[in-house]
């Protein structure tokens, strides 16, 4: 299906087929993956499709670019060799020595290192703050040269849902645009572009790549201006895709709809075996009715998505322990594999912002929930939490 057609309104209709059209000579329903550095041309300057040099463009990159942009609602998307990567060349495409970044104070480790500590050397501030205080934000906002409000939501560990829509009216009401961070809910669960977001990143190695054998990343924009500028950061950069991580990402987005069903209803079971678990202090996720920010998720999330966070009343030494003893849930970084994975976030994926007031508390665990049968990963954390001392 080439960006000519009549594109099927139904996500799985969409991930299946944009930029998935059958090669022509053969009949191949699956298109031939382009390996090819460089591109003959007929004369000098005679380009075939307007393909010269793999930086600048590979078809097997395009049809994935092309998928994307139909999965977000999008009309142009352009794909990394990571998520920090699309990150990178995206502030420096959107902002100049000078400007500001104002984000969410649990905003993923990795992101704010790349913002604090590699860009703040080029001149580009930061102020993080809690997302869900719209008045704080706004302060924030004002107080400074503010061109990017950056947003996870659900946020990454501690999973708390900041209103879309009203985050977009702050950023452009003081003339900065509104990033959202999508990778926990991924294209099939949250659209943040048709509720006023600017520009969506991704880390495509979570739930759209979906089988923890790629690493990429994505931008997705509506606006031209922004898409032109970004565009000409990814060439000029050069940090894109290579052709096989492209593809392995579009074959695992085929998916994405059928999976994150099941990644959805295998939390929600997780979480609210949680619950009832003495050992635990506080289960965070918004399919939990308890959850401070149930009633937003479900007005602009299709479902809860895959991952749950869990503290323990045991504190620091009942995380590892559990963290420690499963044997279905992996011990590792990443997440929206389709095996379940667990991670301690203190020292693992944020441990580049202990210390600061981004910090993740030490009694806690982040979950991310596979499409396993339900009933054995609900028996593992049982055979992990029996290794607890009483009263832990």
């Amino acid at each position: 299906m080439s960006s000519s057609d009549s594109t099927p309104a139904g996500f799985n209709t969409r991930a299946v087929h944009a930029g998935q059209a059958f090669e022509p000579r053969t009949g191949a329903v699956v298109p031939p993956l382009h390996f090819s550095s460089t591109y003959a041309q007929d004369g000098i300057g005679g380009l075939r499709s307007g393909y010269e040099y793999g930086r600048g463009g590979n078809p097997t990159r395009d049809a994935l670019q092309e998928q994307l942009a139909a999965l977000e609602g999008g009309s142009h998307a352009y794909s990394f060799g990571s998520g920090l990567a699309a990150e990178d060349s995206m502030i420096r495409a959107l902002t100049r020595p000078g400007d500001h970044i104002v984000l969410g104070n649990d905003a993923y480790g990795g992101t704010y290192r790349l913002i604090s500590r590699v860009l703040g050397e080029w001149g580009i501030g930061n102020t993080p703050v809690d997302m869900s205080d719209l008045d704080a934000v706004a302060a924030a906002v004002a107080a400074n040269q503010t061109r990017l409000v950056w947003v996870e939501t659900p946020s990454n560990p501690m999973m708390k849902i900041t209103d879309i829509a009203a985050l977009a009216t702050v950023a452009h009401d003081a003339g900065a645009l509104l990033v959202v961070d999508n990778t926990f809910a991924s294209p099939y669960l949250q659209n943040p572009l048709a509720l006023g977001a600017d520009v969506v990143v991704h880390s495509t190695t979570k739930y759209i790549g979906g089988h923890s054998d790629v690493v990429g990343g994505a931008i997705v924009v509506n606006d031209p201006e922004l898409a032109e500028k970004i565009g000409f950061v990814q060439f000029a950069v050069g940090a894109v895709s290579g052709p096989m991580d492209a593809f392995l990402t579009t074959r695992g987005l085929k998916t994405l709809g059928v999976r994150m069903d099941r990644h959805s209803d295998n939390a929600q079971a997780v979480a609210e075996w949680l619950l009832q678990r003495p050992e635990v202090e506080a289960v965070l996720y918004p399919g939990l009715p308890s959850h401070p920010g149930h009633e937003l998720a479900k007005k602009q999330m299709k479902k809860f998505g895959g991952m749950v966070s869990v503290q323990f009343k045991g504190g620091e030494q009942a995380a590892r322990t559990v963290a420690e003893s499963t044997s279905v849930f992996t011990l590792a970084e990443s997440l929206g594999g389709i095996e379940s994975l667990m991670n301690y976030p203190s020292e693992m994926t944020h441990a580049s912002v202990k210390g600061t007031e981004l910090a993740v508390p030490e009694n806690l665990l982040r979950l991310s929930c596979g499409i396993e049968d339900v009933e054995d990963l609900i028996a593992d954390l049982e055979q992990a939490f029996s290794r607890l001392q009483p009263g832990s």
